[in-house]
């Protein structure tokens, strides 16, 4: 079945006078999240760090592509599935890991993994989630596992084998968050969902953590096990020798998210690593960073075969998508659309976001004159 059948959906539903309830220009569910939401929540999902520079340096890096369709090329048989790091997807899009999600539902993880289970689009489920891993595997569907990798060994090991249990099939390790950035929207507000208790359940929940604060959560030593999660958070001590010991503590394709140097995709292969994600955490890190998408071909050429090289950072719609695998991608992931999805429609608004990208994709590619996402070149960009 064509992707693009959606867009058919659509039009026969008008029929009978039936029309989206969420925007098909996925570039508009910022605006409509900011109006619903408020201050705090949106905020938090929406802000980045410093003058947000770096977050306004990714969208205009896909302003600096053009595609060049061609015509006569026979795309009449459009198929844009493909297997990445051993899971098999319809596209090759995946959810971004994205936090604290029940800020902007209350079912949070749990609705983003129902829908992404229908349409069969992997997961990446956060650290920071305010689900379990347990509870979102328990949904089924494609998943991958991201690490904020802890200061506590013991801890992280836990997280790791709890993931590796309950059948997630790739490690995303994210590098460039071992402390949280300055970001001014939040804190012009003071909020900070952790320390209220959301985004820190898959500690709550794991022996480790638990033994440290003394046992189970209680009203009563609430503060002291947020306080241990703060001092546990992130680890700027590590170094690449690290990566040895991960790699003995999962089986599976291990990715590492947060490349921007070439030098440092070409360390990862050394490691023994799967793949990378270019990303500058879509420009919640580094004020005045090098937009993500500028280093992606520089990050392809340096590894070539040797891994997967997967983008994030300033994905909007399925025109971005293209234009970051004809830069040599070979999926991308997606993240603050699916949250605006969720926050102003629930699961049924993250299903609407991923078909209409998933849509758009499949007639950008096709009215490029292509088939495959692996015709997706340099040479159809300008």
């Amino acid at each position: 079945m064509s992707l693009a059948d959606f867009q058919n959906e659509i039009y026969l539903n008008g029929l009978a006078d039936v029309r989206p309830v969420l925007p098909t220009d996925l570039s508009r569910l910022e605006a409509l999240a900011a109006a619903k939401l408020g201050g705090q929540a949106f905020g938090y999902v929406a802000g980045a760090a410093g003058t947000e520079a770096t977050a306004r340096a990714n969208r205009a890096a896909f302003d600096g592509y053009r595609l060049v369709p061609r015509i006569l090329n026979d795309a009449s048989t459009p198929d844009l599935s493909v297997t990445v790091l051993g899971t098999a997807m319809p596209a090759p899009v995946l959810l971004a890991p994205v936090g604290v999600l029940s800020i902007v539902h209350p079912e949070g993880e749990l609705a983003v993994a129902r829908a992404a289970k229908e349409l069969d689009v992997p997961m990446i489920l956060s650290t920071a989630a305010s689900h379990t891993i347990e509870e979102v595997a328990a949904i089924g569907g494609p998943r991958w596992y991201q690490l904020y990798w802890p200061k506590d060994r013991e801890l992280a090991e836990s997280l790791v084998g709890r993931a590796e249990a309950a059948g997630y099939e790739v490690l995303v390790v994210t590098l460039d968050t071992f402390k949280l950035a300055w970001r001014p929207r939040d804190l012009d507000t003071a909020y900070l969902p952790f320390l209220r208790g959301i985004g820190v359940q898959n500690y709550f929940s794991d022996p480790v953590f638990l033994k440290a604060v003394g046992g189970e959560i209680t009203p009563e030593n609430r503060i002291n096990a947020i306080l241990h999660w703060v001092a546990n958070f992130g680890n700027p001590s590590l170094t690449w020798d690290d990566l040895a010991w991960l790699r003995e503590r999962w089986r599976g394709p291990i990715v590492l998210k947060g490349v921007q140097h070439p030098d440092d995709a070409r360390r990862a292969a050394d490691a023994g690593m799967d793949g990378v994600v270019v990303s500058n955490h879509g420009g919640r890190q580094v004020d005045g960073a090098v937009a993500s998408l500028d280093r992606l071909p520089l990050v392809a050429d340096a590894v070539g075969d040797a891994l997967t090289v997967l983008f994030d950072s300033g994905i909007r719609t399925g025109a971005d998508v293209a234009k970051a695998l004809a830069l040599g991608a070979d999926a991308v992931l997606v993240g603050r659309q699916y949250a605006y999805g969720l926050g102003l429609g629930g699961e049924p608004g993250v299903r609407h976001v991923l078909r209409c990208l998933l849509t758009e994709l499949e007639l950008t590619v096709t009215l490029c004159g292509l088939n495959r996402v692996e015709e997706l070149t340099r040479d159809v960009l300008a």
